[in-house]
């Protein structure tokens, strides 16, 4: 089972990294780890969970999904509509080199937090925080 990969430490630096990178945005970050990746392809699973999780649904569609997949070493970010027209064009491929490395390295939750934190920027300068935001989502992590 995915969950029992991470310490409760673990989680609460991810949770942590969810609730710093919304505090100054209207934007939604989800996170999603599973074991296996059920899809042949990496995004149709993404795309799948995205839509599960809601992440379609907020009101500015400017969800963001990480999404992993433990033992077959595969992830995937993906952005709504709202978000992907707004960010420059190699943001998600940035941001998902960036998460290689550190994956690459062992340090999974480190990578979360450092990918979070950067989409955190991003929804931050696209989708400031405003005085009547709603947290749509939960901030916690999603198994599978």
């Amino acid at each position: 089972m995915a969950e029992l990969s991470f310490t409760e430490g673990q989680k609460e630096q991810i949770v942590g990294a969810i609730r710093e990178a919304e505090k100054n945005t209207s934007g939604e970050v989800k996170v999603h780890i599973e074991s296996k990746c059920s899809a042949p392809q990496v995004m149709d699973r993404a795309k799948e969970v995205f839509f599960k999780l809601g992440l379609d649904k907020t009101k500015l569609r400017n969800g963001v999904l990480f999404y992993v997949a433990l033992d077959d070493h595969k992830f995937a970010v993906l952005g709504d509509a709202g978000i992907d027209a707004v960010v420059p064009a190699n943001f998600w491929d940035s941001t998902k080199e960036m998460l290689r490395e550190y994956f690459r390295a062992g340090k999974i939750t480190e990578g979360l937090c450092a990918g979070i934190a950067m989409a955190g920027q991003q929804l931050k300068s696209h989708f400031p925080y405003a005085s009547d935001d709603v947290n749509e989502l939960p901030d916690d992590i999603s198994f599978h």
